[in-house]
């Protein structure tokens, strides 16, 4: 498709004066188009923009940028900024006829060129989507040759590459990216990245007139890229600012991603009506077990992968070029290479999220198109659709009892801190030995975690009794079976005499009433020394965005449980005659609650806390 290149808008004003450029031209600006290239050499614009990038990189400092790009920005701020964040590079799109002329401006500019160009994931995808090409179509490359600043800082000219041969019917896409320079932008690479750090930088360039511009992931490079549109006041002379922040940060990405989309309530809206899509293509991805055919470390050709599963080559593209949007995959030409987030729907990955993806994708995906009779009239859609509820339903069902009994044990991520909750931690230390029960606790992940260092604890798991032969075999083979003894029956069945008691995930599947009966059956059981630790996401109280939100309505709608905030949870305690100590932190916006027994005195086996 050709594009007819539009009227160049004016340039904007820079930092540095237009004639201290070559060609008077400003480093994010168009540039007027100089004499007719020839097959061998590159367009005197794009040569001239590429003089201009090196030479703004070369003149330009950290502190004198930021104050420029960001007018007002002063004081704790403007030294939070500064502190967190270096001057990396400034960046342009060239569109060389070849690998030769592309070498020959980058030394005219004493830029090396002695290192390959790498795939440019993220400006690939906006050019793609801005002209409506297929990716597949856009050899879109990177280099990062080296310059050293006026201030002895090392930097990079980031060089975004598209090859257009004479007569390419990529021309008219060349002349409309020359005429608004949409990838030209400055870079500030934050210092020792966490997502608190990226949300804070984020907010304060919004409070000065930044918006949010897209942004992406990018896996050849380990790296997170989020794109701003710089203030109308900003006199830095790009129009785009980027952070880079190495390593994978796709969930403040994420968020970054929903407020440019908020700008375009219609798009917003259509990319959320598809949600439903994007559950199925990777339950489908990890049914037909595309992750566990393919690698990470090398790409497999698509018709190939298709022989290897068995599946029709045209519709395993299709669903593998929506993989690739997701970040499942990585398309590199006709091949794809598997990504560590797809790796994750491995069947013999550790910490596999396949079950999830099975179950949501399956019976809860069914379930949850009766969300709607669920708000008119309070009942649960599951029990709704299939006549009784999730646990008597999947207790019928080997296969779905099983499956259920790992998606439980596949978001296990969320329990790695929980052996060093201070409670156990001063368990394990009793000389006496201290035991831990673990009530409904599944397949024992939880308990063959608590269990795996101190040699001196013992465990009770008390289950179903399926479920029980499950986790005996599981704790065997981490090697604490031996320490470990099994009860079946139901909550009024809790073992009495223990040190320690363990809810996880458990009070979220009952209402209210149902959980005081719980935690009242856990605190007769409980000695009076004895502590109760409960798992559960809680819902934030000032409404502001958690996986638990997320969940709540899950429950509501297929398990007819609920999650609750602290204070809630905090009444049911004491109903039960328990009282909320702390609350700690867990991933995936889980927390552990730890109570115990209202106005108990605290005595041995273990030290108090």
């Amino acid at each position: 498709m050709t594009t007819t290149a539009p009227t160049p808008p004016a340039a904007p004003t820079g930092a540095l004066p237009a004639a201290a450029l070559p060609g008077g031209a400003l480093p994010g600006g168009a540039l007027a188009t100089g004499a007719l290239p020839t097959a061998a050499t590159t367009r005197p614009d794009d040569a001239a923009r590429l003089r201009a990038t090196a030479d703004f990189v070369r003149q330009q400092d950290t502190a004198a940028l930021l104050p420029l790009l960001l007018p007002g920005l002063d004081g704790p701020e403007l030294r939070a900024l500064a502190r967190h964040t270096r001057f990396a590079h400034a960046a342009l799109l060239v569109f060389p006829p070849g690998p030769q002329a592309l070498r020959t401006d980058l030394a005219a500019c004493g830029l090396a060129a002695d290192t390959p160009a790498h795939p440019s994931v993220v400006v690939r995808q906006r050019l793609a989507l801005r002209h409506r090409r297929d990716p597949g179509e856009l050899d879109v490359g990177i280099l990062r040759p080296a310059v050293r600043g006026s201030d002895g800082a090392h930097r990079t000219v980031e060089v975004f590459t598209l090859t257009v041969a004479p007569g390419s019917d990529l021309d008219g896409l060349a002349e409309h990216e020359r005429a608004h320079q949409h990838e030209a932008h400055l870079a500030f690479e934050v210092v020792r990245p966490d997502p608190l750090v990226l949300r804070g930088l984020c907010a304060i360039l919004t409070r000065h007139g930044a918006t949010a511009d897209g942004g992406g992931y990018n896996p050849h490079e380990d790296g997170t890229v989020l794109y701003f549109t710089a203030p109308a006041g900003s006199r830095a002379g790009y129009r785009r600012v980027e952070l880079y922040a190495h390593g994978d940060h796709r969930d403040v990405l994420a968020a970054h991603l929903d407020e440019q989309r908020a700008q375009h309530p219609a798009e917003a809206l259509l990319r959320r009506l598809t949600g439903a899509w994007t559950t199925q293509a990777l339950a489908a991805c990890a049914q037909l077990g595309v992750p566990d055919a393919m690698d990470t470390g090398a790409a497999v050709d698509g018709e190939a992968l298709a022989r290897r599963l068995g599946a029709h080559p045209g519709s395993l593209a299709t669903l593998l070029r929506y993989l690739a949007m997701l970040g499942v995959v990585v398309r590199e030409g006709e091949a794809f290479r598997l990504t560590d987030v797809g790796a994750l729907l491995r069947a013999d990955a550790p910490g596999s999220l396949r079950p999830l993806a099975l179950l949501y994708g399956g019976p809860f995906y069914r379930s949850f198109a009766g969300l709607a009779h669920t708000v008119r009239t309070g009942e649960t859609a599951f029990d709704h659709l299939f006549g009784e509820n999730h646990f008597d339903h999947f207790a019928r069902d080997p296969e779905l009892a099983d499956l259920f009994d790992r998606s439980m044990a596949a978001s296990s991520h969320m329990f790695e801190p929980l052996p060093a909750h201070p409670v156990l931690t001063a368990a394990g230390r009793a000389p006496a030995g201290a035991t831990v029960v673990d009530v409904a606790g599944g397949n024992g992940e939880l308990l063959g975690r608590v269990l795996g260092a101190p040699p001196r604890l013992h465990g009770v798991l008390l289950e179903r009794p399926h479920v029980v032969e499950a986790a005996r075999r599981r704790l065997d083979a981490a090697g604490c079976g031996d320490r470990c003894s099994y009860r079946t029956g139901d909550f009024a069945d809790v073992p009495a005499g223990g040190d320690v008691y363990l809810l996880s995930r458990v009070l979220h599947d009952w209402d209210d009433e149902r959980c005081r009966e719980i935690l009242r059956h856990c605190a007769r059981a409980m000695p009076a020394h004895a502590d109760l630790l409960v798992v559960e996401r809680i819902l934030p109280a000032d409404g502001s965005a958690s996986l638990a939100t997320a969940w709540d309505l899950h429950m509501m709608c297929n398990v007819g449980g609920r999650e609750r905030r602290e204070d809630h949870y905090a009444r049911l305690l004491a109903d039960a005659g328990l009282t909320l100590v702390d609350r700690s932190p867990l991933p995936l916006d889980a927390s552990v609650l730890h109570a115990r027994k209202a106005a108990a005195p605290r005595r041995a086996p273990h030290p108090a806390t």
